[in-house]
């Protein structure tokens, strides 16, 4: 499998910052997840077609590591990269850069394909691994 990677954009919202006008930290994870979702939309699979097959993907591990403040109507650029896939474990690195192109955050998730029907690990279906290799 090559890696696969994209990058969205998205405006840090006034209900995201906290006291000190920074965003939130735990907003974090929200990003991400919006950066995985068009990732896997611009590979060809939406997680709602997964899920309508009956697979689902939840995240078994998530590491961050902030760098610098977003702050109050900043432009980030969310880039995800898929870098393996290794049975039914799929995963994920994010670098989140603000609109000077300084790196504000780092990040990894693990998610795994489970049957929607036992919430079981699967392997991931075979049109999911084809897209890799168009």
């Amino acid at each position: 499998m090559k890696p696969f990677s994209h990058t969205t954009t998205l405006r840090v919202r006034y209900g995201e910052t906290d006291q000190m006008g920074y965003c939130y930290y735990g907003n974090y994870a929200q990003y991400f997840e919006v950066g995985r979702v068009e990732t896997l939309r611009q590979l060809g699979m939406s997680y709602k077609e997964l899920e309508a097959k009956g697979y689902m993907l939840p995240v078994s591990d998530l590491q961050i590591k902030y760098l610098a403040p977003a702050y109050y109507d900043d432009l980030l650029s969310i880039e995800t990269t898929i870098t393996e896939m290794k049975g039914p474990r799929l995963f994920f690195d994010y670098t989140i850069k603000n609109e000077k192109g300084q790196i504000i955050s780092k990040a990894s998730t693990t998610l795994i394909f489970v049957s929607k029907k036992n919430m079981r690990p699967v392997a991931p279906p075979d049109y999911f691994i084809q897209l890799f290799e168009q």
